[in-house]
């Protein structure tokens, strides 16, 4: 059975919402074969993302970059992970791999910073992007909830069998 990991920090009610649209898009009755692991950024570990076949990632934008929850969980489990340094020490080209990843952010005013940091990161990761970025600013409507249960549908669907 494929593995699809689910890494957040939501520490926000409208945050929240949008991560449990997320999981539930995901966890959808149309989806066979796909178990749904769901983990809060501090509590996920390398063991996780190597059990894993494809990542779902939440954050909020916090002036202008990721939470730290999720920014700690990729510092924890990069290079067990996989990740791959340049030689200044920043975040190299990945391998070839392609494990798909989705991404929702919340903010306030802005998530283009929280975006392109999640994004630097991921680029050194065997992961590939494989569905729109969720950015979401202010309160969430319904057409938000939808898209992220789109979200998380479109990441679990791709990894049925």
């Amino acid at each position: 059975m494929a593995r699809l990991l689910v890494v957040h920090h939501s520490p926000t009610p409208n945050l929240q919402r949008i991560t449990d649209a997320v999981v539930a898009g995901a966890s959808d009755d149309a989806i066979e074969g796909v178990e749904v692991v769901v983990r809060p950024a501090l509590e996920a570990n390398a063991e996780d993302v190597l059990a894993a076949d494809g990542y779902l990632l939440g954050t909020s934008a916090n002036f202008g970059y990721m939470s730290g929850a999720l920014k700690h969980f990729f510092d924890t489990i990069f290079l067990e992970a996989g990740g791959s340094l340049a030689e200044d020490g920043s975040a190299g080209k990945g391998a070839d791999g392609k494990k798909p990843y989705g991404l929702w952010v919340h903010g306030r005013y802005d998530t283009t910073g929280a975006v392109r940091s999640v994004q630097s990161i991921v680029q050194a990761l065997s992961w590939t992007q494989s569905a729109e970025v969720l950015e979401v600013m202010g309160d969430v409507t319904g057409a938000d909830l939808e898209a992220a249960r789109d979200l998380g549908g479109t990441l679990a669907a791709l990894l049925m069998d």
